[in-house]
């Protein structure tokens, strides 16, 4: 039988694994512990525990006590510190599995081999909450992730306000310590590949640049979070675009004014001076006013054709709206509208 490199590669890969376990065997053993020792398994849930760069001995110690019971993470640490375990090689954060055993996780810390975590972020506004979302799941600081943003992103092309143009939401997965400037990168990798040769064409197709049709998207997302709805709204506020109209978009206000939690808009909303506020300028606004979703963006792009130019919300408040091809037949949608706020004493 002819043996491959690779065959002598794997031979070489479980010889170095057998002679470790044999070593921290042979090293605990002088101790007078043995093999039940470093084979003692977790017996528990997974569970993660997180060794910063500043890690001491100490720290690692007491890390590993935070995440399993005392005897186990004694067994670990001693297992790891008199195989010669590092501090700096040991910088991540580790799952320990059910049934794991001591030795498994120590051999872990020996080699450095994290686990990756999972950063998950949905239903963003603002670059500030999108920093922190990602943060707040691995060791980088939101002010380093948003240095790192501008320097990425304007290095590509993108405009401060384009900013949330860049990202995607979804789910990723990455290694606790990933330095921020690697992080912000692979999301606009991500999204640059969301944004394939079929996407792009659709956007061209409505006369829209992929940032353009993230912005409209998080238009369409601030009004309805109906799915069924959204594409209506879509091609509805395409219309007004076609025709020159401003698009005349509540959510836009809110976003000017600072406050998305408004239920009524007044007079004195839609007179704030704003790129954002479209009721005082033609066209989209300067960037998205959210981190649009990847199921808004394709429903902007699928917009089905239609007449309509408005649309208000309906007087049943059930999140649903009256669509009109007439400002007459608006006028009156609006005033069921007026009528139920009125009747709520809504402000």
């Amino acid at each position: 039988m002819t043996t491959t490199r690779s065959d002598k590669k794997q031979t070489r890969i479980s010889r170095g694994a057998m002679i470790f376990v044999l070593a921290v065997i042979a090293i605990i053993s002088v101790g007078g512990i043995g093999l039940l020792y470093v084979l003692s398994r977790h017996d528990g849930d997974a569970a993660w525990f997180y060794l910063p760069a500043t890690s001491t001995p100490q720290s690692v110690k007491d890390s590993l006590l935070s995440a399993l019971d005392p005897a186990q993470a004694s067994k670990v640490y001693h297992i790891w510190e008199m195989s010669g375990g590092k501090t700096s090689t040991a910088h991540g954060a580790y799952r320990v599995e059910p049934g794991e055993t001591a030795l498994a996780t120590a051999r872990k810390m020996l080699k450095g081999h994290q686990t990756p975590v999972k950063v998950t972020f949905h239903n963003i506004r603002t670059m500030p909450e999108l920093m922190s979302r990602i943060a707040s799941s691995l060791e980088v600081s939101a002010d380093s992730l948003s240095r790192a943003a501008y320097k990425v992103l304007t290095d590509s092309g993108f405009k401060p306000d384009q900013f949330p143009a860049a990202f995607i939401p979804d789910t990723y997965e990455f290694y606790w310590t990933t330095p921020a400037e690697n992080i912000v990168t692979r999301l606009l990798d991500y999204r640059n590949r969301f944004w394939n040769d079929d996407r792009t064409a659709k956007a061209r197709a409505l006369g829209l640049s992929p940032v353009e049709a993230a912005t409209l998207a998080s238009i369409v997302e601030e009004e309805s979070n109906k799915a069924d709805e959204q594409p209506v709204i879509a091609r509805l506020y395409l219309n007004r675009l076609n025709r020159g109209m401003p698009l005349q978009a509540d959510p836009t206000v809110k976003f000017a004014v600072g406050d998305f939690t408004l239920r009524r808009i007044t007079g004195s909303h839609l007179a704030v001076s704003s790129p954002f506020n479209t009721y005082l300028n033609k066209g989209l606004p300067p960037g998205p006013i959210r981190v649009a979703a990847k199921g808004a963006i394709d429903r902007v792009l699928s917009a089905p054709k239609h007449s309509y130019l408005y649309m208000c919300a309906k007087e049943d408040f059930s999140g649903y709206h009256n669509f009109a091809a007439d400002y007459n037949t608006h006028r009156a949608n609006a005033r069921r509208y007026q009528k139920a706020l009125n009747d709520r004493n809504i402000h």
